[in-house]
């Protein structure tokens, strides 16, 4: 089942379009970096701005490209119940591993609309799902009680990706649902205490472009060895910081393409970096001797 590093993978675009070249030529070096898996469309990927038919294209690409050789847990989810099962049936059908499942944005539905929500997805595939709680973008947040709910209805909810939460909320989770329950950090800086209390490691934006470094943190401390796993994250904590310097995925864009991976093209809302925080993030990628 799925641990260790999924990479959070940024949408490459060019000229407004997907560029699907530089999206494979991504893929093959988080392979080759070593990463488990590659979460394609989910906020990095900006999902809110793909159409359909392009988030299906994109899911599709991760697929052939991964050719198997890491797992490929697909972003489909949508605060539109009927879109978020299109999305995933899609996915299914080109052959994921499973599916990342945000919590519904914008609406704010209550705690009975998120369990019938994740429960109408979770009863349209045969997929694993990997709910996603980030209560700084949905307004919402995932709770215990419906997680509980879901895990004993759903057989196929294995897991939670937990983005702007706390150790303590890993705990809690820990403790109220099995041992087989997944917990991701969805927060390069809170991987290390949340494996410490029960994550089984990162759906990462930071490994778009220092794959390897967080394949080494993570694989220690979930082999025990914490002072390794320690000295990777003080090391690295500067740019999981200044990655998050302005609304994900602006930072890793222009950090990729500081570092020649990429251009730097958002779609709007989204747009380019101030020069302030450019500058902060130019320094701290000299810093770190990935750019000179």
């Amino acid at each position: 089942m799925f641990r260790r590093v999924y990479t959070a993978l940024v949408t490459p675009f060019r000229n407004r379009k997907v560029d699907f070249e530089v999206l494979q030529d991504q893929i093959k070096r988080q392979i080759k970096a070593g990463v488990a898996g590659i979460v394609p469309v989910g906020t990095t990927g900006e999902s809110p701005t793909l159409s359909v038919s392009e988030h299906k294209e994109v899911v599709q690409c991760a697929v052939e490209t991964a050719r198997g050789r890491v797992k490929v847990l697909a972003g489909t989810g949508g605060n539109s119940t009927r879109e978020a099962i299109e999305l995933t049936q899609a996915a299914q059908d080109v052959g994921v591993d499973g599916s990342l499942q945000v919590a519904p944005y914008y609406n704010r539905p209550s705690p009975t609309g998120i369990y019938q929500h994740f429960k109408s997805i979770a009863d349209s595939t045969d997929l694993p799902i990997v709910l996603y709680s980030i209560p700084g973008r949905c307004g919402v947040e995932i709770g215990i009680p419906e997680m509980v709910r879901l895990r004993e209805k759903c057989s196929n909810i294995v897991g939670i990706k937990e983005a702007g939460g706390t150790p303590d909320r890993v705990s809690q989770i820990r403790q109220e649902l099995d041992s087989k329950f997944l917990i991701f950090s969805g927060d390069d800086s809170l991987t290390l205490p949340f494996i410490s209390v029960g994550a089984v490691g990162v759906i990462s934006v930071a490994s778009n472009i220092i794959p390897n470094e967080m394949v080494k943190m993570v694989d220690a401390a979930l082999k025990g060895d914490f002072k390794k796993a320690l000295k990777k994250h003080e090391h690295w904590y500067g740019l999981f910081k200044d990655l998050f310097i302005d609304t994900n995925p602006v930072p890793i864009k222009s950090a990729l393409a500081m570092v020649g991976l990429g251009k730097e093209e958002c779609r709007l809302p989204l747009v380019r970096m101030n020069n302030r925080d450019r500058t902060q993030l130019k320094r701290t990628l000299s810093r770190y001797g990935l750019i000179s």
